[in-house]
């Protein structure tokens, strides 16, 4: 009687900390793969020394141990190195994944899991990790044959059926390196025929792209350890490039003696050019081409020390577009995308051979000079810069131009400065020239600057910019994005300094920020605040507003008193219109008085926001004690969600935290479309930043309202 023995099924190792996804990964793959599963990467690890799998199916965030070090331990180990790695997870950017691939994973599969085409690819990889295995097989057995056959004639004979079967192209030399016998997929893979390769050295294949010290290696390693493996660029008979992965061994006769070497190697072009893609995704912006964020940091950090090493100076440059969002809002996103490559070229080409010019986002860019005599030097580079963003754009017969905003920071400087500070400064010139006119740079004074921080403006003087009334509100309108609705406004205080101009809070509120004199300041910006309203309302507009509180006002015994007293000096003023919102590290302080104090301005129908949520060291533990109605998510995550993988999962974790506790949740710092297609993907659905409005004296506020429109990608459609 005949018996059939079904094949044994390839045995897969599932690693995931979420039981829920291992039942549904098993469910899928059961039926073609045997499956086992584990919970943690070191049970995985454990589970595969005991019984190797053909193949590991792994998740990246997990606890205690990752799936990257998971991955690591794997390839660690003698008995695990070769078997393949997927990376199955919801860790969706191109960082990730280059990451993984770099740890040594064959393939990067996101979540939500497409079943068929997962169970497809998982089938391809083991394929090609057999077919690998069987090609390194037939190699030994090649190897093999011609030993054997050396041994009973002394001229090499080919096995013409092996060769012309082989899919890797296969070439013999004798010791002296030259040419004797080649297969059908050598002359396929280069285009050489056998003929004009035959008593020729593969030196005729050389691209040049290898140092004659690489070639001196490989033949140093094959004399010591009779084989050699890697990667090499080598030219095909029209001239063009293409890359390849060679095996080398030796051969020798039934004497011992080196006879042949015998060459096997696979055309990897495909797999190189994309590696190449990978790599310019992660560090150009892919509509103007330009370098992005992580390529200039870089650049900057290498700039810097060749500066101090030469002698030099280095300027950093924030040029911030003066008209963009009109030409965005009137004639659409594409015409602005065309608008914001032909700028980015035109600028460029400005420039120097040495400097960079990087997009960081929306229609912001940052330059990097080099080798500059002095600080001087660059007035007529920047100047170039300012011409080039203000040449008009011609589009379907309309005559389109913008200009430029721009602030420079110089290196070095008197005092220590790293990278990330020397933009910061630039930005802040940057805002300066926009509130001097536009279309112009401002240098960053290191000199005033240090004099604010140090209290050069002294508590004296911010007091009797108090009584001089030359503190003023800005407000900047809160929105949401599904109906394109104005909320609210956030109340935002600045400095009409007479003779600096108008002063960010970030250059003087820290001078007070433990004085009393910051109780004074929050009060007065609680009156003005409903002092507003009430102008509001009386031309029509409800709007309700928010305010932000210290510290060190919220803590005062009797804020709840004062504020109640404020309330009654403004009776047409509903306490609902009012809104405080208070720094989430102050909140964590003292929770037991905040909190009672957040209930007991609620008991008066004044609600609390949490700012800057997501920042303070105990937001999870404490978040239920805290009866806030809002929680405002820090603009650091959102404004480098679209590149910073950890920031994104920072902002899914708060949004889901926000909706866990019933919470409202409100996204700072949305600066660009794309910024608020993710959010309303992940469900937050309010929102406030420079892609919406910049912070606007009171005057503007109804002219704004009446004429703002939502992004037609944010706001969900009627029908």
């Amino acid at each position: 009687m005949n018996t059939f023995i079904k094949a044994p099924k390839p045995r897969i190792l599932a690693i995931d900390d979420t039981p829920a996804n291992l039942f549904t990964l098993g469910a899928s793959l059961k039926k073609d793969f045997d499956l086992q599963l584990a919970t943690s990467g070191a049970e995985g690890l454990r589970l595969a020394i005991q019984e190797p799998p053909e193949l590991i199916l792994l998740d990246i965030m997990m606890p205690e141990m990752d799936g990257f070090e998971t991955c690591k331990r794997f390839k660690a180990e003698p008995s695990l190195k070769d078997i393949p790695v997927i990376f199955i997870t919801a860790l969706a950017t191109v960082d990730a994944e280059i990451k993984g691939l770099s740890f040594g994973a064959l393939d990067y599969i996101t979540k939500p899991i497409q079943v068929e085409t997962a169970r497809q690819r998982i089938r391809n990889l083991l394929d090609r990790e057999h077919y690998r295995q069987q090609a390194q097989i037939k190699s030994q057995q090649l190897e093999t044959k011609l030993t054997e056959l050396k041994q009973a004639q002394a001229q090499l004979k080919l096995a013409a059926s092996v060769f012309s079967s082989a899919r890797e192209g296969i070439f013999i030399t004798d010791t002296h390196g030259i040419i004797v016998e080649v297969n059908q997929a050598f002359e396929r893979i280069t285009g050489y025929g056998r003929a004009e390769v035959v008593g020729q050295s593969p030196m005729m294949l050389n691209s040049g792209k290898q140092t004659p010290d690489f070639y001196a290696d490989m033949w140093k390693q094959l004399a010591t350890k009779e084989h050699w493996y890697g990667e090499l660029w080598n030219l095909r008979k029209g001239g063009q490039l293409y890359a390849e992965m060679l095996n080398i061994s030796s051969v020798r006769d039934a004497q011992g003696q080196i006879q042949n070497y015998v060459a096997l190697f696979s055309d990897i072009t495909v797999q190189k050019e994309h590696e190449q893609e990978l790599d310019h995704i992660a560090h150009y912006d892919m509509l103007t081409g330009l370098p992005n964020r992580v390529l200039l940091a870089d650049r900057l950090r290498q700039g810097m020390t060749q500066t101090l090493r030469r002698g030099q100076h280095l300027a950093v440059v924030f040029l911030d577009l003066d008209g963009f969002k009109t030409v965005n809002d009137n004639f659409g996103h594409g015409v602005g995308d065309q608008l914001l490559s032909i700028l980015a070229n035109r600028m460029k080409l400005a420039l120097r051979e040495g400097d960079t010019l990087a997009r960081t986002g929306g229609d912001e860019f940052i330059a990097v000079l080099m080798d500059l005599e002095n600080t001087t030097t660059s007035d007529s580079l920047l100047l170039r810069l300012l011409q080039a963003a203000a040449m008009p754009f011609d589009q379907d017969g309309s005559h389109l131009q913008v200009s430029a905003s721009i602030g420079v920071s110089f290196y070095p400087q008197e005092s220590d400065i790293d990278a990330d500070q020397l933009i910061r400064q630039a930005d802040q010139a940057m805002y300066q020239a926009k509130l001097a006119g536009k279309n112009r740079f401002h240098v960053f004074d290191a000199v005033q600057d240090s004099g604010l921080r140090t209290h050069h403006e002294s508590l004296k003087r911010i007091g009797q910019a108090l009584k001089n009334n030359e503190l003023a509100l800005y407000y900047q309108p809160k929105v949401d994005m599904r109906s394109g609705k104005v909320i609210g406004l956030e109340a935002l205080i600045r400095w009409q300094h007479p003779e600096l101009g108008l002063q960010a809070p970030a250059l003087f509120l820290p001078v007070i920020e433990d004085h009393p004199l910051a109780v004074e300041v929050g009060e007065w910006v609680i009156e003005t605040t409903l002092s507003q309203i009430e102008q509001w309302q009386s031309a029509g507009l409800d709007i309700p507003v928010s305010v932000n509180v210290g510290a060190r006002q919220l803590q005062q015994p009797v804020f709840v008193d004062r504020l109640r007293t404020l309330l009654e000096n403004h009776p047409l003023v509903k306490p609902g219109m009012l809104s405080l919102e208070v720094l989430e590290t102050s909140a964590l302080e003292n929770m037991t008085m905040v909190s009672h104090v957040i209930e007991q301005c609620r008991q008066m129908g004044v609600t609390f926001a949490l700012d800057d949520f997501g920042t303070g060291y105990s937001s999870l533990t404490y978040l239920k004690r805290l009866p806030v109605t809002t929680l405002k998510i820090d603009q650091s995550f959102v404004r480098d969600m679209l590149v910073d993988a950890d920031d994104l999962a920072i902002l899914q974790g708060v949004i889901g935290l926000a909706q866990a506790f019933d919470r409202e949740a409100i996204a700072e710092g949305v600066e660009t479309t794309e910024h608020g297609v993710r959010l309303l993907a992940m469900g937050c659905y309010l929102a406030q930043g420079y892609g919406i409005a910049r912070p606007m004296p009171a005057h503007h506020v109804p002219d704004w309202i009446k004429h703002w429109q939502c992004d037609a990608a944010w706001v969900y459609p009627t029908h």
